[in-house]
């Protein structure tokens, strides 16, 4: 299987329901729990990719475009950007759907970058 099969096979996507108790006191997702499910999202991918134990060692810029209401659905997609010899990199976007309407816009989208590791928590190849 080429770069590009993988790539595309180990695209993720995540579906999730916004209650109350995951949002802060202007009724909108929390930013702390936003880059969680994005993080989370991201470990996926990476190990989907690369079928090996993965660690995150950075999460770049991360934009917060529009607010994530409680009552709302959302769906994390995270798909590998970059491949590198020890490291990739994978985007999350976070759409946020309606419940009861068909409106669906982006919200938040951020990089993260992960390294391969082996037993000793050493850098190993992406193989």
């Amino acid at each position: 299987m080429n770069v590009q099969e993988q790539i595309d096979q180990s695209r993720t996507s995540i579906f999730k329901a916004v209650f109350p108790n995951t949002t802060n006191h202007y009724d909108t997702l929390f930013g702390g729990t936003a880059m969680q499910l994005m993080d989370e999202t991201a470990f996926i991918t990476a190990t989907r990719f690369s079928r090996q134990q993965m660690v995150t060692v950075c999460s770049d810029k991360i934009d917060f475009t529009k607010p994530i209401p409680a009552g709302t659905i959302i769906e994390l997609n995270g798909y590998v950007t970059k491949v590198g010899t020890t490291s990739l990199k994978v985007r999350v976007d976070i759409f946020v759907e309606e419940m009861y309407t068909n409106a669906r816009e982006k919200a938040v989208s951020g990089e993260f970058t992960f390294v391969a590791i082996d037993g000793n928590k050493k850098p190993v190849k992406i193989i």
